[in-house]
């Protein structure tokens, strides 16, 4: 028996009960996340996506150290440059986006199977196949360039079903009141994932050889997918380690208990605008993160003559600011909901429409100024924001549809996967010089694209679980409270006229 299925007093430490249609728990949620079995998830699934970005970003800067010019003596004591590759800039952009390649070819898959088998299980087979394919980077990348390209698209196909897959999982776990910041939680573990590993990949490659940044992070990736299998269960009602009150308070709360026999009401899903407007937004997202993501390091390091070392650190300090700020945005994400303050419509528009705001301006004031210290900050400040985003679009599918999230997760991503391909190549044939004025393009591109995914979330986003989208349960619910409320008003109208002849 666990602490939480232990009896105190005779009673069970948490109740769930319902007072003016408010479904609440006796033993409220505090600083003690372990005593509650979804914070448990929420932990291990921000240690899951610290492995999804840190085994897609080590190649980020481990390709900084595979082809760089390396100053080699021989024993006569002359000089000679080698590279253990020497692809040039649009070879190194077709490396960089070949994950990408698998990547969007899975993402509704992993939704679509997410609903049918459980999304703890295409979550965690995701990263630990991915971690496995890092292993056998390095003997891909040393037999040829189309063999180690190969190996990158099968990582992408793996790990293409993560995101879709989590949200499987939450849709089984997550109390709408809590939504945002379980998973601002466990998304803050991409940042977390490229805070480490940058300037850990630049200080292996540095020291042990670029050989040692797959190894080490392939290694991780191995071990975390063991303990996921073991400790996460695809929903409360099949995890023995929450007790029954939490499963209860969790199934009532969400109205949906996860039946593997849903339906999808494809024609709805894309004929909503609230749905096209979470796309455009994952989509400009994607595009500036991605960008940033694949060329920052070499950005640093060829524009600002920054070494590798500092490189890798440099890279991360943005990241840093955004896994802080998303646990930040994710908790005023709730308690504004709570509150009462904002809707959820307000919250997840103003979150996101201000973060798309910010990162315009200062994704043009990072290509006006072109200086190391001043880019760095515009930078930082930039990517840091993003986190207000994450709390807007990234969970505004478990808004209009939970019980089909994982689906639009899916379909969405699909296309906000596009970014991924086409900037590191697009990158690849605008900065062939290095040059401030090349640099300054790859700025305004994504300081566009942000600017026209907040326009069109601003007009078509809703938080408001969607007509189509529930379930008969939930129609004969609400069905049955107008009712009461047609009958309440009867009454009065009745009483009143009682009144009025007296």
């Amino acid at each position: 028996m666990t602490d939480l299925e232990s009896p105190k007093n005779g009673k069970h430490l948490e109740q769930v009960h319902q007072n003016n249609n408010e479904i609440t728990e006796s033993e409220p949620l505090t600083w003690r996340f372990w005593r509650k079995q979804r914070y448990i998830v929420v932990l291990l699934a921000f240690f899951g996506f610290f492995n999804v970005y840190s085994l897609r970003v080590n190649l980020s800067v481990a390709i900084v150290a595979m082809t760089e010019n390396r100053t080699v003596f021989d024993a006569d004591g002359n000089v000679s440059y080698q590279q253990d590759f020497p692809w040039d800039s649009k070879q190194k952009g077709l490396i960089l986006s070949s994950f990408f390649y698998g990547y969007i070819l899975t993402q509704f898959l992993g939704g679509y199977i997410g609903t049918k088998i459980g999304g703890n299980i295409v979550f965690g087979t995701g990263i630990g196949s991915t971690a496995i394919l890092t292993l056998l980077t390095p003997m891909a990348a040393s037999h040829s360039l189309e063999m180690f390209l190969f190996v990158r698209i099968i990582e992408g196909f793996f790990e293409g079903v993560t995101f879709p897959g989590i949200h499987a999982v939450w849709a089984r776990w997550s109390p709408p009141l809590e939504r945002s910041r379980m998973a601002s939680i466990a998304f803050a573990g991409n940042y977390a994932g490229t805070v480490v590993a940058m300037p850990c990949s630049g200080f292996l490659a540095t020291k042990y050889g670029w050989e040692s940044v797959f190894y080490v992070f392939g290694t991780i990736g191995v071990i975390w997918y063991i303990t996921w299998l073991v400790f996460v269960k695809a929903g409360p009602e099949l995890d023995r380690f929450c007790s029954k009150e939490e499963c209860d308070y969790i199934q009532k709360t969400i109205g949906y208990v996860g039946s593997k026999h849903v339906k999808h009401p494809w024609r709805a899903i894309f004929t909503s605008m609230p749905f096209y407007a979470i796309m455009a937004s994952h989509f400009s997202e994607n595009w500036g993160f991605y960008t940033l993501l694949t060329q920052l390091p070499s950005f640093l390091r060829d524009t600002l003559n920054f070494d590798l070392g500092k490189t890798g650190i440099l890279s991360a300090v943005p990241y840093l600011a955004m896994g802080i700020l998303l646990a930040v945005s994710g908790y005023l994400a709730d308690w504004l909901q709570v509150k009462g303050i904002w809707t959820t419509t307000q919250v997840r528009r103003n979150f996101n429409c201000g973060a798309f705001l910010a990162q315009t301006v200062f994704m043009m004031l990072t290509a006006y100024l072109l200086d190391p210290t001043w880019s760095v900050v515009s930078l930082t400040i930039a990517v840091g924001l993003g986190a207000f985003a994450w709390s807007g679009f990234a969970v505004n599918h478990l808004d209009i549809a939970p019980q089909h999230a994982s689906v639009l997760m899916g379909i969405g991503n699909t296309f906000a996967t596009i970014p991924g391909i086409v900037s590191p190549l697009l990158t690849g044939y605008v900065v062939t010089n290095q040059t401030s004025d090349e640099w300054r393009i790859i700025f305004f591109i994504s300081a566009g694209i942000y600017l026209v995914g907040c326009v069109i979330y601003w007009f078509y986003c809703s938080g408001d679980l969607q007509e189509w989208a529930k379930t008969p349960e939930q129609k004969a619910q609400e069905a049955e409270e107008k009712a009461q409320l047609q009958l309440t008003q009867t009454a009065g109208f009745v009483n009143s006229g009682a009144e009025l002849k007296d």
